[in-house]
């Protein structure tokens, strides 16, 4: 039983003149970025649908103003890549359609779209809804646009073949390092006579010279398709099966990543499909035994500090998410991407 000198101290603090007041200092100042004079907040289901809430930017991308942002979320809502189930084309819509999303992290303890300048641009635009290629050039032609304007890029697919010519534009410079969170590897051959589907943009991206491989980790490697991967293997990537992660356990995991993508500029993409099909069926190749969504949110955290220069979130196919739980689960992840940012090094915040 509590007792009444204890009583009359939790009154005097927060009742009467005390009761809306916040006193541990960081709470009140997260709390300031949200709650206004008359101590309400914008509903998270009013108003229209961007990614994470984010404020909405139009953007004449033939001549694009991206001045004042630090992330720009974008969506990449194409599909021409998948093999299997289609319908993360999408994607983005479905995770604009997610509320309640944020805005505070916390276990990083971070307000990432408060501490920054971060606004949704919308979506890519493409010349053609049927040609891939076509359609991979165009990604890599806004992407571009993003990252010449010193913006980091957070991009929210449609199928994990956009994720080459994101990694053409981030990479363009200098080959970057690469957290790969996902069922599969993606660094296998042709298929169907087609060499960019969504199962081997991470082989071209080594053989173009704009993704280091030695500085690549591939987590949560999974199913039937292994004969497919030898490519991770000889071109000096890490691979961690998800029959692994549990001998492991996510701190030895986590810091196998850090210490393979050192301090350099490190991309991070994440495939929904990376969580077991229990948290996430709405996917285009779902494969049991995955991650469970406290797990990802866990291995993601652990990247704090990190030089993270982009990311993604992909493979999200809301027609087979009756529950709506993968565009739920994607839009977190998005989220918990977008809560190391705040953390680079460039930003000097890694407390």
């Amino acid at each position: 039983m509590t007792d009444i000198t204890d009583l009359d101290a939790l009154r005097a603090r927060f009742t009467g003149e005390n009761e809306g007041r916040i006193h541990d200092p960081h709470f009140a100042s997260m709390a300031a970025m949200t709650i206004d004079e008359k101590g309400t907040r914008v509903a998270p289901y009013a108003g229209l649908p961007t990614l994470l809430d984010a404020p909405y930017r139009a953007v004449d991308w033939s001549a694009p103003d991206l001045s004042g942002l630090d992330v720009a979320m974008i969506g990449v809502p194409m599909d021409l890549g998948i093999t299997n189930r289609n319908g993360c084309r999408f994607g983005p819509r479905a995770l604009r359609a997610i509320e309640r999303i944020g805005p505070y992290n916390h276990v990083l303890r971070t307000m990432p779209g408060r501490e920054l300048k971060v606004a949704d641009v919308g979506d890519v635009p493409f010349r053609s809804r049927f040609e891939l290629e076509t359609s991979h050039d165009d990604i890599e032609a806004t992407l571009a646009k993003i990252v010449k304007a010193g913006v980091t890029p957070l991009s929210v697919g449609g199928d994990h073949s956009i994720t080459l010519p994101i990694l053409r534009a981030v990479g363009a410079e200098r080959p970057v390092g690469m957290i790969h969170i996902d069922a599969h590897c993606d660094t296998s051959g042709p298929f169907d006579n087609c060499r960019f589907h969504h199962g081997g943009p991470f082989r071209h991206a080594v053989l173009e010279g704009v993704l280091d491989p030695r500085r690549t980790i591939q987590i949560g490697i999974r199913g039937a398709s292994e004969f497919l991967w030898e490519f991770s293997y000889a071109s000096g990537m890490t691979v961690i099966h998800a029959e692994e992660i549990e001998g492991m356990g996510l701190d030895a995991v986590i810091a196998k990543a850090r210490e393979i993508v050192g301090d350099g500029p490190t991309y991070l993409s994440f495939d929904v499909d990376s969580l077991d099909p229990a948290f996430a069926p709405g996917t285009g190749t779902p494969e049991i035994g995955g991650l469970s969504t406290r797990e990802a949110q866990a291995l993601v955290r652990g990247l704090k500090g990190l030089d993270i220069v982009g990311g993604d979130v992909v493979e999200v196919a809301p027609q087979y998410d009756a529950t709506t739980n993968t565009a739920q689960a994607g839009a977190q992840m998005l989220f918990e991407i977008l809560s190391l940012l705040p953390f680079t090094p460039a930003r000097g915040q890694n407390s």
